[in-house]
């Protein structure tokens, strides 16, 4: 499979729309509802350190305990929303959620949250990617980037406005009431999900678990395409998670001593690049993917020059922001557009194999983050940061010149 391919096609014209839009936006909404646990932490570092006296140099590694299950999730469970009812499948995981954060919310030691942590991680971004999947399996293949890319945007706002909700429950009420509340908040989306959901009985296969897994092997020794935006997908959410994770040391401490409230009010700031990234799926459709990819690229990289400059504005800040989560998004959406392209049997695989780089490459960043902030400061991030960007860039413009 060339990944050139797509981009090379002559664009199409806009298609009529046969996905309900009520249905669009409830899968958007509902994603951005399940991958915001997986990211409450972010901001919270700094309490969580305090509380359990970890390190500032190793609290980086609750976020990398989420990422190893996110990644368990995306090998184990995404996979299985091929072979079962997707819908009865979700609300399992949607209560089994509940529990994880309410483990978290009462965790008396580092053992016990870190366990929490990776069960919220396991099953928040089952929940996420199985409402991907199933939206990707519910469109007409001509609409499917579009209703993808809505469903994408849903998680990326959600995941943008987790750090201010937490941020600001964390001030009024302390850190653990952020997961008591999230444990109320699904089980009034699992009442939501059971009524609207669609049933998606004729849409599974009927190989066996195991012949699940050997399948996502061969998808991922074969597919060329999956191999491209797998990477770029690592690179990408390395250089998200360097900066998120990181940013709230910085603005914690002197001169700012920001609360948690204000730090997770800049999380608002990305929603206008994911907005502006809202489109992204649309013109995969129409064959403009590559030139999506390398934009979103080249804006990532950008970004960190005004980011650098935190110490000397906070409005460096925002604009570094507002660029560095339009860029993921396009990016992102854009992978997802055309990797689900040409199997249209293996939704599911394919975005539990797609994401497993994205776990990967989030729980090395958050991890390198903390890491690089307590040897090198806030420039010595940055600096990390635009590294991973151009290591992206140089990487898509070798693929698409093969």
């Amino acid at each position: 499979m060339n990944s050139a391919c797509p981009a090379l096609s002559p664009a199409a014209p806009p298609v009529q729309a046969t996905t309900p839009r009520a249905l669009v936006l409830l899968f958007a909404v509902a994603s951005g509802l399940s991958v915001a646990n997986v990211y409450y932490a972010q901001p919270l570092l700094d309490a969580l350190a305090r509380d359990f006296a970890i390190s500032s140099s190793a609290v980086g590694g609750v976020i990398t305990a989420t990422q190893l299950g996110c990644g368990l999730s995306l090998l184990f469970l995404v996979p299985l929303g091929d072979r079962l009812d997707r819908r009865r499948l979700l609300l399992a995981q949607l209560l089994a959620l509940v529990v994880a954060l309410a483990t978290v919310a009462l965790a008396s030691n580092t053992g016990l949250l870190l366990l929490g942590m990776l069960a919220i991680g396991l099953l928040g971004t089952a929940m996420t990617q199985g409402l991907i999947a199933l939206a990707a399996s519910t469109a007409s293949v001509a609409e499917q980037g579009r209703v993808v890319g809505t469903a994408q945007s849903g998680v990326f706002i959600g995941l943008l406005l987790a750090r201010a909700y937490a941020g600001t429950v964390s001030d009024l009420g302390g850190w653990r009431s952020v997961y008591a509340l999230a444990a109320l908040l699904m089980l009034a989306l699992a009442w939501l999900l059971w009524r609207r959901l669609p049933n998606s009985k004729g849409q599974t296969t009927n190989i066996s678990y195991r012949q699940l897994l050997v399948s996502m092997l061969g998808l991922l020794r074969h597919d060329r395409m999956l191999h491209t935006r797998g990477m770029l997908a690592l690179f990408m959410f390395a250089a998200l998670n360097i900066f998120w994770s990181a940013l709230v040391l910085p603005l914690s401490a002197p001169p700012y001593g920001f609360s948690h409230s204000q730090i997770g009010a800049f999380g608002l700031v990305g929603v206008v690049g994911a907005l502006a990234a809202f489109r992204a799926g649309a013109w995969a459709d129409r064959g403009f993917a590559q030139r999506t990819s390398g934009v979103a690229l080249l804006v990532l990289l950008l970004a960190w020059a005004p980011l650098a400059l935190m110490g000397q504005s906070l409005w460096a800040l925002v604009l570094g922001i507002i660029l560095l989560d339009l860029g993921g998004q396009a990016l992102h959406v854009t992978n997802q557009s055309l990797i689900l392209r040409n199997h249209a049997d293996a939704p599911g695989r394919l975005i539990g194999l797609y994401m497993l780089f994205y776990a990967v490459g989030s729980g090395i960043g958050a991890l390198a983050s903390t890491l690089t902030f307590a040897h090198f400061g806030w420039y010595g991030v940055c600096l990390l940061g635009a590294a991973v960007c151009l290591l992206a860039l140089i990487f898509w413009a070798s693929t698409r010149a093969r």
